[in-house]
């Protein structure tokens, strides 16, 4: 797994110590394709590795963010979430304010349109992120009327 070779090169790098539990939580992260909070995580692992503290995987993944596996994300809800990073397509994402769904989105579109602001005012980029919040289809037909009633 090239993200094992990637984060033991990283430990390295800092002088940190490469240990089990670290692969352990890194093995868990990978393996959950969705943004996870810390609580989230700290479950997963403790289901094959007890022992696991949830203090060893709040810093495990704070590392992961500096390797650049993976990132914070915050929404509105204050909810701190990771998400991977490497070898992941950007994306930006749509929020639901009623229920907290949110949906990873890609548009070639905005992508352009976002490097051509930037170009135009001179700014060099280095990354961003676009949260957009609204109300999601599901959300909608719940509150919707419900056709053919007298009102």
């Amino acid at each position: 797994m090239k993200e094992a070779g990637v984060f033991k090169k990283f430990l390295s790098g800092k002088k940190l110590k490469h240990s089990e539990r670290r692969d352990w939580i890194l093995d868990a992260f990978l393996h959950i394709e969705k943004h996870l909070t810390v609580e989230e995580l700290w479950t997963a692992v403790k289901r094959k590795h007890p022992s696991v503290g949830f203090a060893t995987v709040y810093r495990t993944l704070k590392l992961l963010c500096e390797s650049g596996l993976c990132s914070e994300i915050r929404f509105d809800d204050g909810t701190t979430r990771y998400e991977h990073n490497y070898n992941h397509e950007h994306h930006d994402h749509l929020i639901c304010m009623e229920c907290g769904r949110f949906l990873e989105v890609v548009d070639d579109g905005i992508e352009r349109l976002q490097e051509r602001l930037m170009k135009r005012h001179g700014f060099l980029p280095r990354h961003h992120r676009m949260n957009l919040y609204g109300i999601c289809r599901e959300c909608k037909k719940e509150h919707s009327p419900v056709q053919g009633t007298a009102r």
